[in-house]
């Protein structure tokens, strides 16, 4: 009975029928497979993501206080994005992007709601929706880069490099990092047989990573990674485990390497690659490059309490901002521009707090928060304020709080009443 509490949060088991749980969890993993396809718009995950929302209220979900600060910072960001276009909406494209910037704030609470009920499976379903979302749109990736059948390369590339089913190939190998972690803590802590599989889907993913040619992404991957596989170390229960990970993970470093050996003596990968890796990039240096925007830009925040509006950076620059913590006070003044980072600070510190709980579903916490935390250094220098997968890593994070919070007070009661079982006093003697 505990482990079911604990597992399903809040809900009594005798709410939870059999089938309506299986239809909540099979919608998740329709979400996490839909996310992998987003080249049109209202694209696939909208519509699951709708319809998983319709279904889950109507079924028993509801908002915990614990979810208000995360609302009301959600709330605040968005109120700051509308004001600062109150001027601008004869334009349709404005009046788009607010609308999706609300749509992303409604469902990071949806995920954090739903998985603060029925976590594991829930998550778990999630998961492997993502991983096999992943995949097909991998092998799209690969398939347009190598130009497999005809029309592939128009279809799923830009620039020579892979983009799969999305816009834009930076989106395309950021959204493939979650999936290609959960797979990795597949390879260094499973059985052989599904660890085998998962190298296998794992070197797939990894391969139309690489393709995508996003530096960005590339970095993302090696620090999560690296970050994942050391909280994984340090929350193993055995020595044994410890030393799977670490034995594991040398060696998928190895193959890693050697992937990408093999890869760059193909001429065309070999010279995109050096390209794209070279730190010396010419949208990068000057006044009006990358960073050069970020410091003017900044000057420009701190006279502006009411911004620019939304989509107004390029009057001003050259290019976009390409730093979401910039484009929030360019886009919604000092209120959405303080609000935030303010939002951003909150989740990783609560993160770092329960991220040594110990709790059925740490394994799916270490990676979403590994890939969160990625995420949140790579908004220093791209625009990530309308990725799907960043608002579901979002809401995955405060949901997990949740039910961590749930899972530690059990715990406490359960313990608490174990001892009065056997006589034992609830506090120390004097």
């Amino acid at each position: 009975m505990t482990d079911f509490a604990a597992s399903y949060g809040s809900l009594p088991p005798a709410l939870v029928m059999p089938r309506v749980a299986a239809l909540q969890r099979g919608l998740l993993w329709l979400v996490g497979c839909s996310g992998a396809v987003v080249f049109f718009e209202p694209s696939p995950y909208e519509l699951t993501t709708l319809l998983a929302m319709v279904v889950l209220v109507a079924t028993g979900l509801s908002l915990r206080l614990a979810f208000l600060p995360l609302a009301a910072m959600l709330f605040l960001v968005n109120i700051g994005y509308t004001i600062c276009a109150a001027d601008l909406m004869n334009q349709s494209r404005i009046v788009t992007w607010i609308l999706t910037s609300w749509y992303m704030a409604i469902t990071a609470i949806f995920f954090a709601m739903a998985v603060a009920q029925d976590t594991y499976a829930r998550l778990d379903f999630l998961r492997r929706g993502l991983i096999f979302g992943a995949l097909i749109a991998s092998l799209a990736g690969i398939a347009g880069y190598f130009r497999l059948f005809p029309g592939a390369y128009g279809l799923f590339t830009l620039y020579g490099r892979a983009m799969g089913p999305f816009k834009d190939p930076n989106v395309f190998s950021a959204f493939l990092v979650l999936p290609a972690l959960f797979l990795l803590q597949s390879v260094v802590s499973d059985r052989f047989g599904k660890a085998l599989r998962s190298t296998l889907v794992l070197g797939i993913i990894t391969l139309a990573l690489l393709l995508a040619f996003s530096r960005a992404a590339w970095g993302q991957f090696i620090i999560a990674s690296a970050f994942m596989l050391f909280m994984m170390v340090l929350t193993s229960r055995t020595n044994i485990q410890r030393s799977r990970i670490i034995t594991l993970s040398v060696a998928a470093l190895l193959m890693g390497v050697v992937l990408l050996l093999a890869l760059l003596s193909f001429d065309s990968i070999d010279t995109i690659f050096k390209q794209r890796a070279s730190f010396d990039q010419s949208y990068d240096e000057g006044r009006f490059g990358r960073f050069g925007r970020h410091i003017l830009g900044a000057r420009m925040a701190l006279d502006l309490p009411f911004g620019i509006g939304p989509l107004q950076f390029t009057k001003f620059f050259p290019e976009d901002t390409h730093n979401s913590y910039l484009n929030a006070f360019m886009s919604g003044g000092w209120i959405s521009g303080v609000c935030y980072p303010a939002l951003i600070g909150t989740t990783v510190v609560l993160g770092f707090r329960y991220a040594f709980v110990r709790t059925p579903w740490q394994r799916v916490y270490l990676a979403v928060f590994a890939t969160f935390l990625g995420t949140v250094g790579e908004a220093f220098i791209i625009d990530t304020d309308h990725w799907r997968h960043f608002w579901m890593m979002m809401g995955l994070m405060w949901g997990m709080f949740a039910a961590n919070q749930q899972h530690i007070a059990t715990a406490r009661r359960s313990w608490g009443a174990a001892k009065a079982a056997i006589g034992w006093p609830s506090t120390a003697p004097a």
